[in-house]
């Protein structure tokens, strides 16, 4: 049986202190729950003071991505042996904010072309947190306009293979697949809980072409305004193991109730 894992995304959200304060006021509560992983993704500078308090807990610090090469002349990015002696084991790979696709726009539009992610670098991406032993979470979905052509299930799938394309199926066995549609992240919209069961489901026969064992054992998360009040309908559904959590997870007793619906 897949464990349910829950992971907040704090986004560029959250200070140091801000950061401590905000796990001290969860960790109490939900370092005794068994039933579920709990990941937390703060902003890089943060990531040392959450792992010394996380220590000995049954948190996960995650980090919100990484670069493929291990150094050399790349101002401003972050290796994944970096986040490895950091104290990082899992990060998130392709989300769409690093792809510029925004559910809610909150940059001018001319701006887009600095989100430049794209497929190949996300299959990079991977590539080099597999090989540091950190575990990607990759982050997969389609806008509205893609939804409304009825190119969902195409869009998700290009996504998916591409980012997996060319790695050995005992490499994947124990990474975790989001899936988050892009209208419906900083939203305030919910897929219809029928409708992110349906994709689940899909992308999960996607893995089980690749590799039956692949099928059954790689998580699928669903994010996108996931909130106390739908976690519990959300995370009952046979092909969703729990969620990635946005702004929610910055809120300690929504996170937190958020938590104790995976079981």
């Amino acid at each position: 049986m897949r464990r349910p894992l829950v992971a907040g995304n704090w986004k560029m959200n959250k200070t140091a202190p801000e950061a401590a304060a905000l796990v001290e006021a969860f960790i109490r509560v939900v370092d005794y729950w068994d039933k579920a992983e709990i990941v937390v993704c703060p902003p890089y500078l943060s990531i040392p003071r959450v792992v010394g308090l996380v220590r000995n807990s049954v948190v996960h610090v995650g980090a919100q991505d990484v670069f493929w090469k291990r150094n050399g002349a790349f101002t401003g990015q972050v290796s994944a042996p970096m986040l490895k002696d950091a104290g990082v084991t899992y990060c998130l790979v392709g989300h769409s904010e690093k792809r510029g696709r925004f559910g809610k726009l909150e940059v001018p539009e001319s701006t887009l072309s600095y989100f430049a992610e794209t497929d190949e670098t996300v299959n990079l991406k991977i590539g080099a947190l597999l090989y540091c032993s950190i575990t990607p979470i990759l982050c997969i979905g389609e806008t509205l306009q893609e939804r409304e052509e009825g190119r969902t299930d195409e869009v998700i799938k290009t996504q998916l293979l591409a980012a997996l394309k060319g790695y050995e199926d005992a490499e994947l066995m124990d990474i975790v697949v989001a899936y988050e549609p892009v209208w419906a992240i900083g939203t305030g919209k919910t897929c219809d809980t029928p409708e992110a069961q349906r994709v689940c489901a899909m992308i999960r026969g996607v893995l089980r072409a690749i590799c039956p064992e692949l099928g059954e054992r790689v998580r699928v998360l669903y994010g996108g305004s996931v909130k106390a009040s739908n976690a519990k309908e959300l995370f009952a559904q046979e092909d969703i193991d729990g969620g990635l959590v946005g702004g929610a997870s910055l809120e300690a007793n929504e996170f937190r109730e958020i938590i104790l619906s995976a079981r």
